[in-house]
């Protein structure tokens, strides 16, 4: 059963081929076998999954399904669930059961998912590469010596590796669609705003965005359904209609149009050019039709964003205090000295990196040069985007300039981990949707194709992305020692 896609599981459910029970009791299985393995999950919730299944098997006996009823998942450890302590990746909140349930997880238990547990992050989603965390690292499925990606890294191996068909994950600049990338899965970031972010622990709160991620484009549609759509708790969520991203997967791609950022391109590594031409090709027989843009300031986009994200979380995670929740150091011999030792112990180096740059961009004298300057190239980016998709309805390109890289190559360089993400920041930056969709191997390790699209057009990445699955059979291909 874990060889299935979400959709195909949901039709067996639907003809009574096996219960939501068996299914759960299945995954909660490979999750014993194989997990071991990988470190993908940091908490797994039995008992929870099996009370959700019986309830699903009920809710299927009586004919009253939804798309998603009795179908398991597994929510990534930044989504806040009631009860089940919500760690983030951070010995800071090692020992915290949250009083409510994020707005994406009430949404998914509403539509009759089940909850296997909860899943490895980088520390408060910072890092590249799932090494960050508390909790240690998580190892890609195709070669447990590669780094799976990151923040979403325990999402990503968990499906890739048959441990949960879905799972949730978080974006800031590019959380979701790097590591399914690097795992070979299907993920979509959302347009921010879309999604609710109540509920999710935040890192940089005008980039971070949750989204779904999958074997396939049409499960990621399936998810998305669920957990799109107005959140009056949440200020940054937009009022506006949720399209019925099903309905749309199979719409014809004649004469549809498809931007090829000449700056992706560039220095682009040619056995991943090699990939992508390869998609192209598949696309033109589609009927696709291919266009250059150009995205000049691209190229500030990673120093922009590592003024921008860092700033926000030097202010999110300042609450951390050891006063309120959370760690808290041991004897403190006055105030000073708790705030002191418990932010010194309780976070870890690339998250105490990240709150000093985001301090000093932030701080009198530097405001301006440095935060103000930042958000100035954000527009200039958004701008090029904007001017972009006057002429073309989605743009094409990597999702990461190389496969999946050994873990600790790049551990001691924080620049080069850095620049992992240089093909994805920029849509965080500008709001964008994106997403990656599995496209070919280089050396056995997966790679991604990278789809954008215009505020709001998850649609149309989502029917670009199922048209070309349906061609190929990229995401359906298993690792070898977990298939």
């Amino acid at each position: 059963m874990h060889n299935k896609t979400l959709a195909e599981l949901a039709q067996g459910l639907k003809r009574r081929e096996f219960s939501s029970r068996e299914l759960t009791q299945h995954f909660l299985e490979r999750i014993r076998r194989h997990d071991r393995r990988l470190n993908a999950f940091i908490t797994v919730t039995p008992e929870r999954a099996l009370a959700d299944a019986e309830a699903a098997d009920a809710t299927l006996a009586r004919g009253e399904a939804g798309p998603l009823t009795g179908i398991p998942l597994a929510q990534k450890d930044i989504f806040c669930t009631d009860g089940i302590r919500t760690t983030c990746g951070s010995r800071m909140l090692d020992n915290f059961p949250p009083p409510y349930d994020a707005t994406v997880v009430a949404r998914l238990a509403e539509a009759g998912t089940v909850l296997l547990g909860k899943l490895n992050m980088d520390e408060f989603a910072m890092g590249s590469s799932n090494e960050t965390s508390y909790y240690g690292p998580v190892r890609n499925p195709w070669n447990t010596e590669c780094v799976p990606g990151g923040s979403s890294g325990g999402s990503a191996a968990a499906v890739a590796a048959g441990l949960t068909p879905a799972a949730t994950g978080t974006d800031t600049g590019g959380s979701i669609r790097q590591p399914a990338a690097f795992c070979g899965i299907t993920g979509l970031k959302p347009t921010y705003g879309r999604v609710s972010r109540w509920g999710m622990i935040a890192f940089a709160s005008s980039l971070d965005q949750g989204g779904p991620m999958a074997r396939s484009a049409e499960d990621c549609a399936l998810l998305l359904q669920a957990m799109a759509g107005f959140d009056p708790k949440d200020s940054t969520s937009v009022d506006r209609p949720v399209p019925d991203y099903g309905a749309a997967l199979d719409r014809d791609l004649k004469g549809v149009r498809i931007g090829l950022p000449k700056e992706y391109f560039a220095d682009l590594d040619p056995a991943m050019a090699q990939v992508l031409e390869a998609a192209m090709a598949e696309y033109r027989r589609l009927g696709v039709e291919f266009k250059e843009v150009s995205l000049p300031n691209i190229g500030l986009s990673v120093p922009a964003y590592y003024v921008i994200a860092p700033s926000e979380c030097s202010s999110n995670l300042a609450r951390y205090d050891g006063v309120r929740y959370g760690y808290r150091c041991r004897d403190p011999r006055d105030l000073e000295d708790l705030y002191l030792r418990t932010r010194a112990e309780g976070f870890g180096a690339e998250v105490k990196r990240r709150i000093l740059i985001g301090t000093y961009a932030l701080s009198a004298g530097y405001y301006d040069a440095y935060y103000l300057k930042a958000q100035k190239i954000r527009r200039l980016i958004a701008d090029d985007f904007r001017r972009a998709f006057q002429e073309v309805d989605a743009l094409l390109g990597p999702t990461t300039p190389t496969p999946a890289f050994r873990l600790g190559e790049k551990t001691g360089d924080p620049i080069a981990m850095y620049l992992s993400d240089i093909y994805t920041i920029a849509v965080n930056l500008a709001g964008l949707p994106g997403m990656s969709v599995p496209a070919g191997f280089i050396d056995g390790r997966p790679v991604g194709m990278q789809l954008i699209g215009d505020y709001f057009a998850e649609d149309r990445l989502l029917n670009i992305a199922h048209r070309y699955q349906r061609e190929t059979d990229w995401h359906r291909r298993l690792p070898p020692d977990f298939a």
